[in-house]
């Protein structure tokens, strides 16, 4: 991969859990015998469990959840259902090569849900990553035709992160007349999604799933004992918040690989 891209995983890792809190702890080894450097290892350790309790992991990602709820049950106000893909697993055996992992089937799932319920054509996006030798798209098609029975008209398989996905689906659906969406991705990475969208000229319904923060359940004992499933959760959630925070800081975000960024004014007319 390009130098670019291994830059950008080792800046996430460091910043996201688990790696934040195993770099406070290595940083206090590397520096153990200042006075300081018990403390910086209880923080790292602290840190740690607290993004390992299912407790804080569901508030952590029903913060970014509660910005968009559930679509409505009535028709909604759009032309044409837009699905975001988020990663394959490879070399599948009992697929016979790549295939969805479970992001991206749950989008897809939910994306040929609302195709049947209001009959709107579907674009899939999602480019190609190595090691992987298909497109996202071209498996979510697959899927969709094959196992769902849903037609899909577009497939953008340009992209490589979700700024490109805005951008190259959004010029495949102006040139045909399209600009109000329903864009199906994850509940917490509606918020990020929703806003690279709205910045290449789109109107966009959000169409949220997997909903993981639990409003409104009451708390258990086990969801305050450490896990590694509420560790992954805050991971998905720090991600998003971090990805917003650098849109604010960079409003004129562009593709990670690419460079191509959203229309400087993007025509937002109906």
């Amino acid at each position: 991969m390009s130098l670019a891209w291994n830059l950008k995983i080792l800046i996430s890792t460091l910043l996201l859990p688990p790696g934040n809190g195993l770099l406070l702890i290595a940083l206090a080894g590397a520096w153990r015998r200042r006075r300081w450097a018990f403390a910086l290892a209880a923080c790292g350790g602290a840190l740690l469990l607290a993004q390992s309790l299912p407790f804080v992991a569901g508030r952590l990602i029903a913060t970014l959840e509660e910005q968009n709820p559930p679509l409505a049950t009535t028709r909604p106000a759009a032309d044409a259902i837009v699905i975001l893909g988020s990663g394959l697993l490879t070399a599948a055996a009992e697929y016979g090569g790549d295939t969805a992992n479970e992001r991206t089937l749950l989008r897809t799932r939910y994306g040929a849900t609302l195709a049947r319920r209001y009959g709107l054509p579907v674009l899939v996006s999602g480019g190609r990553l190595p090691p992987t030798r298909r497109t996202e798209a071209e498996v979510m098609a697959g899927i969709l035709q094959d196992e769902f029975g849903v037609a899909v008209r577009w497939q953008e398989a340009a992209s490589m992160d979700t700024a490109e996905n805005a951008v190259f689906s959004a010029a495949m659906l102006k040139a045909a007349g399209i600009r109000r969406v329903l864009l199906v991705t994850q509940a917490f990475h509606m918020p990020r999604a929703r806003r690279f969208f709205e910045q290449a000229g789109l109107t966009v319904v959000p169409a949220p799933t997997a909903f993981a923060g639990r409003p409104g359940t009451s708390w258990q004992f086990a969801d305050f004992l450490p896990q590694a499933a509420a560790l992954h959760r805050s991971y998905y959630a720090l991600h998003e918040w971090l990805g917003l925070a650098w849109m604010a800081l960079s409003p004129k975000r562009c593709g990670q690989f690419s460079g191509v960024c959203p229309p400087e004014n993007p025509d937002t007319r109906p």
